[in-house]
């Protein structure tokens, strides 16, 4: 399981283009993300980097939480 640190969602829309970009790197990815406290969990098995990377080429920082 992989936890991520998205301070900059801040709505709906962020929701789902995190979520779009978890998924572009492993389509059967479980995506949960909190928005309140900003935290996207990923349960998957692909590398964290390229779910880091995609998320941040999808424009959002991100840090391992």
């Amino acid at each position: 399981m992989l936890k991520l640190n998205v301070p900059d969602m801040t709505c709906g829309h962020c929701v789902g283009t995190v979520t779009k970009a978890v998924k572009s790197v492993d389509s059967s990815a479980a995506v949960t993300v909190d928005l309140p406290s900003k935290i996207v969990t990923i349960e998957t098995t692909a590398d964290a980097s390229k779910i880091s990377q995609a998320v941040e080429t999808a424009g959002y920082a991100n840090k391992a939480a």
